[in-house]
């Protein structure tokens, strides 16, 4: 019997910017997202990750916010509550978008760590549009995919432990289309890396046969 044809994935990197640490009580004020490559039975494709992106400013569901999580990012909620999008409009567009950006592939969700950005974006998709256009694990977590290359626990792993030439020269600004972006190169140089080289044996030996 013929294997199964499996689609590509299409790898969009996504940052949200939010005012506390979970939907619902607290709100999701700004979504990016860049298209960062295709991966299929023949490797990884990076994109230029500034050619196909997605940026939009929501408004707050909510009157609760953490000050010091809204500081992140320096957005404003009362210019938010009249400028902001409406999120079931916003994520209706965002939805659309990846489907077309990723025709003929499966779209995956890459974040750096994808958990916080993920139950945003997921819980939003699920609240404001009732489905989700990456399935309800279409997610990728660079973390997790250094840590493994790396060899590492999880939770040795920062951006500032990792080799620089990794990491994208972008600045990491707080604002989601900027860190998408930023995000969508580390993507390519994870993705492209071998990891660590191994390191040499003593003087004289090399590896025996077996």
């Amino acid at each position: 019997m013929p294997a199964r044809r499996v689609k590509p994935s299409r790898y969009i990197s996504v940052d949200i910017e939010a005012d506390g640490p979970v939907p619902g009580p607290y709100s999701m004020l700004s979504l990016g997202a860049a298209v960062a490559g295709t991966q299929d039975a023949d490797g990884f494709c990076p994109a230029d990750p500034e050619q196909q992106t997605f940026y939009r400013e929501l408004r707050p569901i909510s009157d609760e916010f953490v000050p010091e999580a809204l500081a992140v990012s320096g957005l404003d909620r009362a210019r938010l509550r009249t400028e902001g999008a409406e999120p079931g409009a916003a994520l209706a567009e965002f939805s659309a978008w990846v489907r077309e950006v990723s025709a003929g592939a499966q779209p995956v969700m890459c974040g750096y760590p994808a958990s916080y950005d993920w139950t945003f974006l997921y819980w939003y998709l699920i609240r404001f549009t009732g489905e989700s256009p990456f399935g309800h694990s279409g997610c990728l977590d660079m973390k997790t995919l250094y840590a493994t290359k790396a060899g590492l626990p999880l939770r040795a792993v920062a951006k500032g432990t990792m080799p620089r030439h990794l990491l994208s020269r972008r600045r990491h600004t707080h604002h989601a289309l900027d860190d998408a972006v930023e995000q969508a190169e580390l993507l390519a140089n994870l993705i492209a890396w071998p990891g660590p080289a191994q390191a040499p044996g003593p003087a004289g030996w090399a590896p025996g046969p077996g």
